[in-house]
């Protein structure tokens, strides 16, 4: 048992001379303490990002951290679980990550802040995709929420074509999407003009064809395949009616209870999983996860639909919440996106940045002719996994960037239905 010590003596009357010098002391003491930078060193921000495997990659968080100074924390999900959480609580991220198709049900709910265009530092070197809606002049503006539609705050609050100096997100990452196939299994076709998004119809692929599980994204991969099959012919695409919903998805319920659809995916790795066991022959694919397979010698082709694509454009976006360093953190990582070397990382897995140029003198001009201008390699080229993704000789399917994206049929879109299109898609996913 401890004792107690009885021989503390009781407090003694302090005169006021005597508080004062001791409170004199103290502050010299203080002082000397806080001068002392190993005692009390000023804590590394901390910048949270909720987003998708996509571009929330270990190596580009290491790599911003290290030139910026900060922590990061990444929170990658699959695209519907990052979108839900977003919406529900944006107390929980700094910055946000995804694709254009989010951006008008985050702007509605109040989860996400304007960007000031002021702040952004190469903001005068985005390319024009974002700015007025095409990469050439006989480009396609492709149907839906092509970008450039939603980008800028109006006066009124509200998302619109005419330049302000608000924005709803920083346009970087983007890319056109479509379907991927093992060679090994279907016979290679001829880019836009025998690959079809109707493949992932065809009857002879039933029970090995895998869909991208989020409502903005697979729709639009199974609405073009049943429009390229004649089994529904839409008058606009990017923006279905109910009737068109219930039309469509009376097709693909059909479909899935004939044991059509091999599986439906919620992230990259898990799409790699899919084609790589052999569960799929032909999905919904992202370009890395294409670079991935190819990685491992598994043959995977991009196909480049006589349709044309579906587009996308990554967005970052500010949370509501985001206050004081946090929001200074979140601009300087948003400019440090631009900055050349993240553009060149994610070139390697056939990923595009807004300010291409910046980047090229971080790539080869092997890399930069064979991703950005669709020349034959001259080399073998590596992805961001440092294997072989691409053979000497090889010619990127659907040829160079502005090729690409003058090809877009249609953007992933939140359409004016999209309440009811969600309620059909997991009405459709658990039939």
């Amino acid at each position: 048992m401890a004792s107690i010590n009885l021989s503390v003596k009781p407090p003694t009357k302090v005169t006021r001379r005597q508080a004062l010098k001791s409170i004199s002391q103290a502050i010299v003491g203080a002082t000397a303490i806080t001068q002392a930078p190993y005692v009390f060193a000023r804590q590394r921000t901390q910048l949270r990002v909720l987003g998708t495997h996509v571009t929330l990659q270990e190596q580009l968080r290491q790599k911003a951290m290290e030139d910026l100074g900060i922590d990061l924390i990444f929170e990658p999900k699959g695209s519907a679980a990052v979108i839900q959480k977003a919406l529900v609580n944006p107390n929980s991220f700094d910055l946000y990550e995804q694709w254009s198709n989010s951006i008008r049900p985050l702007w509605a709910s109040g989860s996400i802040q304007a960007i000031d265009k002021n702040r952004l530092q190469y903001w005068d070197e985005i390319n024009p995709l974002c700015k007025t809606g095409k990469v050439s002049p006989n480009a396609s503006y492709g149907a839906g929420d092509a970008p450039y539609k939603i980008l800028h705050v109006q006066p009124d609050g509200k998302l619109g074509k005419t330049h302000t100096d608000q924005i709803s997100f920083l346009p970087y990452v983007h890319n056109v999407d479509s379907f991927g196939y093992n060679t090994n299994a279907i016979t290679k076709g001829e880019a836009y003009k025998t690959e079809s998004w109707g493949w992932l119809l065809e009857p002879r692929f039933t029970g090995k064809v895998g869909i991208v599980n989020a409502p903005t994204i697979g729709l639009f991969d199974l609405a073009l395949a049943t429009q390229a099959q004649g089994l529904v012919k839409f008058e606009d695409i990017g923006n279905l009616t109910k009737i068109d919903l219930d039309r469509l998805f009376n097709v693909l319920i059909d479909f899935k209870r004939q044991n059509h659809f091999g599986g439906f995916w919620n992230s990259v790795p898990e799409s790699v999983d899919y084609m790589r066991t052999d569960r799929v022959a032909i999905q919904s694919m992202f370009s890395p996860a294409v670079s991935a397979l190819n990685g491992r010698n598994i043959p995977v082709r991009f196909a480049a639909p006589k349709e044309g694509y579906r587009g996308w454009h990554g967005v970052m976006c500010l949370s509501a919440a985001s206050r004081g360093r946090s929001k200074d953190a979140a601009y300087d990582y948003m400019n440090w996106w631009l900055s050349g070397w993240p553009g060149a990382f994610v070139a390697k897995q056939g990923y595009y940045i807004s300010n291409p140029q910046r980047s090229t003198s971080f790539l080869s001009s092997a890399e930069w002719d064979y991703w950005y201008q669709g020349k034959q390699a001259t080399q073998a080229l590596r992805g961001t996994d440092n294997k072989i993704s691409v053979l000497q000789g090889d010619i990127r399917s659907g040829g160079s960037y502005t090729k690409r994206f003058s090809n877009v049929a249609v953007w992933n879109t939140a359409m004016p239905t999209y309440d009811y299109s969600v309620q059909k898609w997991y009405e459709f996913i658990s039939s």
